[in-house]
């Protein structure tokens, strides 16, 4: 197992669509076992602590035919991939009949060659784990109907599209409490003894051939939540949550396996608290892309120890690309934040290279799209430059931002710093399309009269500055839209900050 560090940086890479890519770069197929040197070397950039292959499980034959059947599915298919073929419709990867690596992708052998080469390069593998639901051909289905939430056969005949007459069960299709049932997928009772240990023997399988897992829709298992979806179906919560029971029992056979869970609904603390390491940080994504600079800078108020268990993106799989949401200096803005904050941070494999299509999940295809090289060079320069540093093993602190009475521009930057035995580090970034200026008073006390270089991270240019200007007044800074600074802070002649 490879030890990752408290703050990962973790890149998602849809194991389908990049091994099809690879088998035409290579001219033979390509399983996770015969994948070149080269091409891991291309998705474990410097600074990647731990690698996401997305979608190795078995895939559902039926939940494929489901999707082959879903007009509006089969609509969105052709409009991310205009020539999509049948044979380019994998289907769901979060519709799984077992965990157990495709023998498309070279099986548990594959995988365990991948985890090897991964392993040398001292980087982790998570992969994925859906607690909510398994598909209606699952083995489970027909063998253990107790793991799953019941129906009637009046509920078959009055809603067929929420409950499936499997002939020796009813069972409700999958679900959250805010979206119509999903028609490929077979409810999980998180309420059910029998399930929660069934649960607890799988991840601890998957714990023998991974570093950790992220799960799906993590949230829809608390005792909460799932009595407000399923009500009366389920019957009174048990006392215990199924998270803290499940984990508990897990960690026991793997206490170093790391755990991250999609979260939303603001319950991200809670599932924290019932063990989980991260939870993704949607809320900030949103503020990001959509909110002002002043709900960012709140957002990040919080406790540094909540916000050292979240997990910072820009896009994932299931988010559109930063590319085609972001223009091109804002994503470079919004991308230096992330890099820099507390926390787990997750980089799609795409993002790098500029792609602007947002592939749904069923495909193993996607359209070409020209690289950015320019982009790739400033993610290749950012995600080695603050590993290189070593920033994020210190601790971090949010700044203020000072204007004066006819300039309050300085409201739109948001200032941050590191200190600890790797040195002192800061980073501001404009979140505004006009220019901003403020003075940003350090916390550093030590700076006292000597002079201090400051030097950019990403381009090397260097700034000297006064200690009486840094502790009184503040560090000057002025932005042009989107600027950024990611400077570290070294004193002529002095040491590093312990």
């Amino acid at each position: 197992m490879t030890q990752l560090p408290a703050q990962p940086v973790v890149h998602e890479v849809n194991t389908r669509v990049w091994l099809r890519e690879t088998t035409q770069r290579t001219g033979r197929i390509t399983g996770l076992g015969d994948v070149p040197k080269d091409v891991w070397d291309e998705i474990t950039p410097a600074g990647t602590d731990a690698v996401w292959l997305m979608g190795v499980w078995e895939r559902s034959p039926r939940g494929r035919s489901i999707a082959l059947g879903n007009p509006a599915l089969r609509t969105a298919f052709a409009e991310a991939l205009p020539d999509v073929r049948e044979e380019d419709i994998a289907g769901s990867p979060y519709c799984i009949r077992r965990y157990e690596v495709d023998a498309a992708l070279g099986g548990a052998a594959g995988l365990a060659a991948a985890r090897a080469e991964l392993d040398r390069r001292g980087v982790g593998l998570l992969l994925d784990y859906v607690p909510n639901h398994v598909a209606p051909d699952s083995p489970w289905v027909g063998e253990h109907p107790e793991y799953f939430v019941q129906g009637t056969a009046e509920d078959a005949v009055r809603d067929p599209a929420a409950f499936l007459d499997t002939g020796r069960a009813v069972l409700a299709r999958g679900r959250d409490p805010f979206f119509a049932p999903w028609p490929d997928v077979v409810q999980l009772n998180a309420f059910s003894p029998a399930l929660r240990q069934a649960t607890g023997e799988v991840l601890g399988h998957i714990g023998l051939i991974c570093d950790g897992v992220r799960c799906d829709m993590a949230m829809l298992l608390m005792n909460a939540v799932f009595a407000r979806t399923w009500g009366e179906r389920v019957g009174a919560p048990p006392r215990e949550d199924f998270w803290p029971e499940v984990l508990t029992a897990v960690r026991r056979r793997h206490p170093g396996m790391i755990f991250a869970a999609e979260a939303y609904w603001d319950l991200e603390w809670a599932l924290q608290e019932q063990g989980f390491d991260f939870c993704y940080d949607k809320r900030l994504y949103d503020r990001l892309l959509h909110e002002s600079a002043d709900s960012v800078r709140g957002h990040l108020r919080a406790g540094e120890d909540y916000q050292r268990r979240l997990v910072r993106f820009l896009e994932n799989h299931d988010e559109p690309r930063a590319a085609r949401t972001l223009a091109p200096d804002k994503e470079r803005a919004a991308a230096v934040l992330i890099a820099t904050l507390p926390g787990a941070t997750l980089w799609h494999e795409g993002q790098f290279t500029g792609r602007r299509v947002h592939l749904p999940v069923f495909l193993d295809r996607r359209p070409d799209e020209p690289a950015d090289a320019a982009l790739r060079a400033f993610y290749e320069r950012l995600l080695s430059g603050v590993h290189r540093s070593g920033m994020r093993t210190g601790r971090w602190q949010l700044l203020d931002c000072v204007g004066w009475p006819d300039n309050d521009s300085g409201r739109d930057l948001i200032a941050s710093c590191w200190t600890g035995s790797a040195g002192r580090f800061l980073t501001v970034v404009n979140l505004s399309g006009h220019r901003a200026q403020a003075r940003i008073p350090l916390p550093w006390s030590e700076l006292g009269q000597d002079s201090w270089e400051l030097t950019e991270l990403l381009d090397n240019d260097r700034y000297g500055r006064s200690g009486a200007e840094l502790l009184g007044s503040g560090l000057y800074v002025d932005l042009p839209p989107w600027g950024t600074h990611l400077l570290s802070v070294v004193g002529n002649g002095t040491a590093a900050a312990g």
